[in-house]
C-alpha cells in the first residue's frame, strides 16, 4: 500500500490551484484563528471545487462542535483533523452527525507522552496524527523523535506529521510499519505561511512514490 500525501495550511487560491495538480490525497484548511495558516476569507467554491479524489480537510483546535460541523457543510469537508484536547465523547458526536467524514484525532509526541491515552479514542476517530509536541498545536517545522513511534501498540492507522521536509525521506524509507497511512506535510514545504514551494512538493511527491508497506 502506498503511503497517502496529505499538504496542509492551504490558503491563496491561485497557490491551491496549482498544489491540486499534483494529485494530493489530502489538502488541509486551517479554520484555528490563532494559525499563520488561517483560512480567513477562502471561499467556498474553491474547496467544493476540489477534484473528486482530493480530501478536503479541516483543521480545528477546540473548537465549539456547532462551529465544526458548521464549517464541515458550508465547505463540503472530508474529513476533519482535531487539533487540540477534543474528548472521545466530542468525536464520537461528529461522527454521528457526519457519518461519512473521516475524523482524524492529532497528539502532540515528545517523550512523556502516553500511548495508552489513545485507547479512549479507538472507537471515536478514523486516523490518528502524531505530530511534534508545541504550545501552538503543531506548525513548527520541527521533528519528533520517530522511535517513539515503537511505544504505540494499537492498530488505528496514523498520519505522520511535524517538520517533514524533503531531507527526511531516507528516514522515510526506513518506517516499515502496515499502520503508517499517511505523511503530512507543511511548512517545511513553504515560501511563505500558506504559500506552498511547487517545486519541493514535486520533488518530495516523486520521492514518496517508492515508499510502499
Amino acid at each position: 500500500m502506498e503511503v497517502k500525501l496529505k499538504i496542509c495550511g492551504m490558503k491563496v487560491p491561485d497557490n491551491i490551484a496549482q498544489v491540486v495538480e499534483l494529485s494530493p490525497d489530502y489538502l488541509g484548511f486551517i479554520f484555528y484563528k490563532g494559525s499563520k495558516r488561517y483560512i480567513d476569507d477562502l471561499q467556498f467554491s474553491i474547496v467544493h471545487e476540489l477534484p473528486r479524489g482530493i480530501k478536503a480537510t479541516g483543521v480545528f483546535v477546540d473548537e465549539d462542535l456547532d462551529t465544526v460541523i458548521s464549517h464541515a457543510k458550508a465547505y463540503n469537508l472530508a474529513a476533519l483533523q482535531l487539533h487540540g484536547h477534543e474528548s472521545p465523547q466530542y468525536c464520537l458526536q461528529i461522527m454521528s452527525v457526519l457519518p461519512l467524514v473521516e475524523v482524524i484525532k492529532a497528539f502532540g509526541i515528545d517523550e512523556t507522552f502516553d500511548f495508552s491515552s489513545l485507547d479512549a479514542y479507538i472507537e471515536s476517530v478514523d486516523y490518528f496524527l502524531f505530530d511534534t509536541q508545541t504550545a501552538n498545536h503543531g506548525g513548527s517545522g520541527k521533528a519528533f523523535n520517530w522511535s517513539l513511534l515503537e511505544n504505540y501498540k494499537g492498530q488505528k492507522p496514523y498520519f505522520l506529521s511535524g517538520g517533514i521536509g524533503i531531507e527526511e525521506a531516507a528516514a522515510l524509507n526506513k518506517i516499515q510499519d502496515p499502520r503508517l497511512y499517511a505523511l503530512d506535510i507543511n511548512s517545511r514545504f513553504e515560501l511563505e505561511p500558506g504559500l506552498k514551494d511547487l517545486n519541493k512538493l514535486k520533488e518530495f511527491r516523486n520521492i514518496l512514490s517508492g515508499i510502499a508497506q
